[in-house]
């Protein structure tokens, strides 16, 4: 048989690559074993494996396509020189290498830095002071807060005792002593009843003939003392029982009023008071130490406006006809006084014995029952009723401080034309004026926005539930620090209700262009004309108005809301078969 010549040729080049692979293979067996190779030095393998690997690619670099090579004219095969360098490579992988010599590496020491101790503190446009929640822990600056920024308060008085019977009305000046030796005035209480009431007015004639036979001084205002007077069960010409005076607090009121209470006060320097001073003037015995209120959420707010300044804790009990802030019923009345007043001691075990009967041990509440009103669920299986809370538990009195506004009006030219503590909301409307009101704002000297609307309403949580919650505004908890800005009848579609902490400072005034002048109302009373150029400045009063909780400020707060609005009530929907 005849082959193609190129057939030849082919096969001619292909031979020296498979004998090439054939020899690599044959020399990767002829290698000393895998332990013989791990038992020299790390330095020593790192040489060999290097020093096999160069001279093996070695031949691969030199050879040729060509299998055949002449030397001195003799015919030399490539696969011998492979081979023979491949036995050159063995035999010196054999031979012992010279181990380095490994010098330690020097310890670098680090300087140790510390940090710089950041620290925190509360600021205003005047002064700065310690941080109150926040604190700055641990080397790297960690913020944390220590707590909640506001909870549940509550009181308890210092344990003194009191004559009972007619002996302890002998004298408006008896005293008693309490435990630690001092030297204590009789309480009093101030008892406010709604006008033209014949009902409360008889329950109040009850309550004060007993207080005035257990040694508590009673005040009344001239209209119940005239009512009083036709009782004989209250003796009015006792010394147990006085008239109350309103007393004006300097720098509140009217123009007239901040002229009078300035005057009074250059006349007698004592009586200023310097807000950043420690000291605090002496007590005024006659002021009360407790306010009860027999009527409706309006006398509670007159008790709130009569006390412009500090204001004693106030007992609401219920005597209107809605009752939102009024959680105790009249028939608690006595009882719920002498246990605010520290007077009539409730401990556990008390409660433990009496469980059965009401009417001992303290006041027995019930988290449905309200005002003698009912708060069922639609369902019996809605909810399960928490067991029953002790009023005055180891002599503390829950209490919510409810935050009032300081608003000052100011002229145009900066003067101070009136100043009032609300406890509801201060509202700036149009008046009887055609156009809408037209209103710059301002929070903390920063530009809110532009009002063009019926009105604004600037609220507390208090009286989130008031004005503001009828013109569309958020209902806030009285323990949340807050001011509620709520628009009335906005012309526009983006203005909604705003919450602000109380710690900002907040200035609407009527601007020159307006085409009407405007009205401001504090609580709805007060009303002032706003001329052009006036302003209202709105921030958070010094002086809350504590009111007593019958269980807790939540309990109270979510009861009133169901029992008055019937909040988020509806039929229940059937379970699923």
């Amino acid at each position: 048989m005849h082959h193609h010549p190129m057939t030849h040729h082919r096969t001619l080049h292909i031979a020296p690559y498979l004998t090439v692979m054939i020899l690599r293979i044959l020399l990767l067996l002829s290698i000393p074993s895998v332990e013989a190779f791990a038992s020299l030095s790390a330095p020593s393998r790192l040489y060999q494996s290097s020093y096999i690997h160069t001279r093996l690619s070695l031949p691969r670099l030199a050879s040729s396509r060509h299998s055949h090579s002449t030397t001195n004219g003799h015919v030399v095969n490539c696969n011998e020189v492979l081979l023979t360098e491949a036995k050159n490579i063995v035999s010196s992988s054999d031979e012992e290498q010279p181990v380095a010599k490994q010098v330690p590496l020097p310890i670098r020491r680090r300087t140790v830095r510390n940090k710089r101790k950041m620290e925190v503190a509360w600021c205003t446009h005047d002064k700065c002071t310690d941080a109150i929640r926040e604190k700055v822990v641990g080397s790297h600056n960690h913020m944390e807060l220590t707590g909640p920024a506001t909870g549940q308060v509550v009181y308890s008085w210092e344990k003194y005792s009191i004559e009972s019977g007619s002996s302890a009305a002998s004298s408006a000046e008896q005293t008693t002593a309490n435990y630690n030796g001092s030297v204590a005035s009789p309480p009093a209480v101030l008892i406010l009843v709604k006008r033209e009431e014949e009902k409360l007015t008889k329950v109040a004639v009850d309550v004060i003939s007993k207080l005035m036979n257990m040694g508590v001084q009673v005040l009344v205002d001239t209209i119940l003392a005239g009512d009083l007077s036709e009782y004989v069960s209250v003796d009015m010409e006792s010394d147990m029982i006085r008239l109350f005076e309103p007393k004006p607090v300097a720098g509140f009121g009217t123009d007239s009023q901040l002229k009078e209470s300035t005057r009074d006060t250059k006349n007698n320097p004592s009586e200023e008071i310097d807000d950043d001073s420690d000291e605090q003037p002496s007590a005024d015995l006659s002021d009360p130490d407790l306010i009860v209120t027999l009527g409706g959420d309006g006398l509670l707010m007159y008790a709130a406006h009569v006390f412009s300044g500090p204001v004693p804790p106030i007992l609401p009990v219920a005597g209107g006809s809605m009752g939102f802030l009024t959680p105790f019923a009249r028939e608690e009345m006595f009882d719920a006084i002498l246990i605010s007043l520290g007077i009539q001691q409730v401990d556990d075990e008390e409660l433990d014995e009496s469980e059965d009967d009401d009417n001992m041990g303290g006041l027995r509440i019930s988290q449905r029952a309200n005002n003698n009103m009912q708060v069922e669920a639609t369902s019996p299986d809605g909810y399960t009723e928490l067991p029953a809370l002790a009023f005055g538990r180891n002599n503390q009195i829950c209490i919510s401080m409810r935050m009032r506004l300081d608003c000052r009006i100011f002229g145009s030219d900066g003067t101070l034309k009136s100043r009032y503590n609300v406890l509801n909301e201060v509202v700036i409307d149009r008046g009887s004026s055609p156009y809408l009101a037209s209103l710059e704002c301002f929070c903390d000297d920063v530009h809110l926005t532009t009002v063009q609307a019926d009105g604004i309403i600037f609220s507390t949580p208090t009286g989130s539930t008031a004005y503001s919650m009828a013109a569309g505004g958020s209902v806030v908890h009285p323990a949340v620090p807050a001011i509620l800005v709520t628009p009335i009848c906005p012309h526009v579609l983006s203005f909604r209700s705003m919450v602000f902490p109380d710690h900002v400072v907040l200035r609407c005034y009527v601007p020159s262009d307006a085409r009407s002048t405007a009205c401001v109302y504090f609580d709805g009373k007060h009303r002032t004309e706003l001329n052009r150029g006036d302003s209202v400045q709105i921030e958070m009063s010094a002086h809350p108005v504590p009111t007593i909780n019958r269980a807790d400020h939540s309990s109270d707060w979510l009861s009133s809301l169901k029992r008055n609005f019937n909040f988020n009530t509806r039929v229940r929907q059937n379970p699923l078969r």
